[in-house]
Parts: C-alpha cells; sequence; structure tokens
C-alpha cells in the first residue's frame, strides 16, 4: 500500500497522477508536513512502516528570493516528519536530498564523507535537514537512510527547472534564458533510473548510511540549450543557434560543477541505464502534448526577481 501525501504546492499537479489515481494499493492524501498535529494524526490513523521523504521547496532561484519559507519547509518540515516516524516506530526512514549540499568542485570528486559546504539557501536548508535526519540515527539508532542525486529530468517535472524549461520555451517559440558564459555543467539523471536507485537504497540501504546517486552524464547549460535548439527547431545552423539564446547576468552564487562518486551505491547494484539521447526524446515528447497539466504552467516560463533558470 503506498500513500501519497502531498500539499499540492504550485508545483503540483494531480494530473500528473491519473494513471494511478484508481489503483486499489494507492491512496492520495493532502496535506502539509510543516502541520505536527496533522503529521502525527496521520501516523496514528495510517499503517506506516517506511517513509520516503522528498517532500521540499527545491527551485534554487526561487531560494534567493523566499529563503525563510525554503528553511521553514525543508528544515522545520523534515524535522517534523522525522520526529513523528520515530515516533511511530517505523522501520524506515529515506531522506532525499541532493549533490548541492557539497557545493561546487572543479575537479575534486565528492564522496559520502566529503564536508557539505552550500552555496545557496535551497541547499544550505537541505544540508541543515540532514543533520536532523543524522541525529535520530546518531541518538536513538532510528533507521534512517540519506541520498543525495544529481540533477533529475523528465515527464511530469514543473518546467521551472532547466531541462523543460527550455523544452517549452523553445516550443512556444522563445528563448532559452543563459546565466553568464552557460558554462556551468550538471550531471543529468533521467527520472526512471533514479526511482530504480530509491528502490535499491530501500531494500538494500543500510541504516546510518548517506549514498551518493550520480551519473557519468555531463553537459554545460550551453550546451544543454544547444542540443536542445537542434532537437526541437531542428538546425544545425551555430548563427541559427544563436538566435534562440539569451545570455543575461550570472547569479551571485553559481557553482560550477558538482562531481560525485557513486561506488557505494553500486556496490548495492544500482546502476543509470537510460541514455541521454534516449531521456531527452522522451521528456521532449511528453511536454509537447502535456505542458498545460499545470494550471499555472505558463507563469513557469516568466523570469524570477533573479534572473532564472538555476539548476
Amino acid at each position: 500500500m503506498i500513500i501519497n501525501l502531498d500539499k499540492l504546492d504550485y508545483c503540483a499537479s494531480l494530473k500528473n497522477l491519473e494513471t494511478i489515481s484508481n489503483k486499489q494499493n494507492y491512496k492520495f492524501i493532502q496535506g502539509d508536513i510543516c502541520d505536527s498535529h496533522f503529521v502525527k494524526l496521520l501516523f496514528e490513523t495510517e499503517k506506516i512502516d517506511i517513509v520516503l521523504h522528498f517532500a521540499a521547496q527545491t527551485h534554487v532561484d526561487l531560494s534567493f528570493v523566499r529563503a525563510f519559507e525554503f528553511t521553514y519547509v525543508n528544515v522545520y518540515g523534515t524535522h517534523v516528519l522525522v520526529s513523528a516516524a520515530h515516533e511511530a516506530r517505523v522501520e524506515k526512514f529515506i531522506y532525499v536530498s541532493t549533490d548541492e549540499v557539497y557545493g561546487g568542485s572543479l575537479d575534486k570528486e565528492f564522496d559520502e564523507s566529503s564536508p557539505k559546504q552550500p552555496t545557496n539557501p535551497y541547499a544550505s536548508s537541505k544540508a541543515a535537514a540532514e543533520c536532523f535526519v543524522q541525529s535520530y540515527w546518531e541518538r536513538y539508532r532510528f533507521p534512517v537512510v540519506i541520498t543525495r542525486s544529481s540533477n533529475v529530468y523528465g515527464p511530469h517535472q514543473y518546467p521551472e527547472k532547466v531541462i523543460p524549461k527550455f523544452i517549452s520555451l523553445l516550443q512556444h517559440n522563445r528563448k532559452c534564458c543563459i546565466h553568464g558564459s552557460g558554462l556551468q555543467t550538471r550531471n543529468f539523471l533521467y527520472a526512471t533510473d533514479v526511482v530504480e536507485a530509491f528502490l535499491t537504497v530501500l531494500k538494500k540501504g543500510k541504516p546510518g548510511e548517506i549514498y551518493n546517486i550520480g551519473t557519468n552524464f555531463e553537459m554545460s547549460v550551453l550546451q544543454l540549450a544547444k542540443e536542445l535548439i537542434q532537437l526541437i527547431k531542428e538546425t544545425n545552423s551555430e548563427s541559427e543557434m544563436e538566435n534562440w539564446v539569451d545570455y543575461v547576468n550570472d547569479r551571485p552564487t553559481n557553482d560550477m560543477r558538482y562531481p560525485m562518486k557513486s561506488e557505494k551505491i553500486h556496490g548495492l547494484g544500482w546502476r543509470p541505464k537510460v541514455p541521454w539521447k534516449e531521456g531527452i526524446k522522451k521528456t521532449i515528447e511528453w511536454y509537447r502534448e502535456n505542458f498545460h497539466n499545470w494550471k499555472n504552467a505558463e507563469k513557469a516560463l516568466e523570469p524570477f526577481p533573479v534572473q532564472p533558470p538555476f539548476v
């Protein structure tokens, strides 16, 4: 039995759940992890033995203008959830974090023992939440597991993140917005691969451990824009590509790379399987048909006070 708890914030859409909404072993509950009374009642009334905690404010550029909200949801909300799960004596609590807690690096690859050095409010809130989760293992031996993954892309993602944003802008005949030189690189992991990683950690992950979920596939933001322009606008002309790119000032802190070692989860039997060409093709096709799954999808394409998109 799977219970899906979600606040249905601006970036959520029940349309994304239509294919599973009538399953007998699935139940949707709308609620906020920051509501401690609600969360406590949920654990008292539902038989919950495992928690996968994905709930968070995640959009980096938004975190600069709503830093306190990110702290409240990501840190306080996580503390509420892990406390209630501990009280309910669940068998396993998996906290989904991010590679951004490490900060940036040009050459050194991060492993799970690398220090946390976050450089933006989003990453800082995730790093702080990790500390609360880990403290329940240290103090109570409550079986928590932490994951840190590369950038995830694929269908169903709200189009504020860089890949669906660039796809949607180009499909609406608008330019891709590039920060600074656009030479910042990111590692991209297809959605079904990261799901397999979570299932692997769920089954084989050891309590108290941290697992990097990384991929060797790395691409600069500028190269990403050019590949999407090639695929969507069907052009290989460098001059024509430049017509679909808009360069703006870089953000205050924009880490150049997040290189991670993932041998630890490889040891559990997981590796990414979906090649970039296959994953990006499926993603483009999905947004062509489903961009309006969100009532406010058009809003995601508008600039924020701090210029988007950040990845």
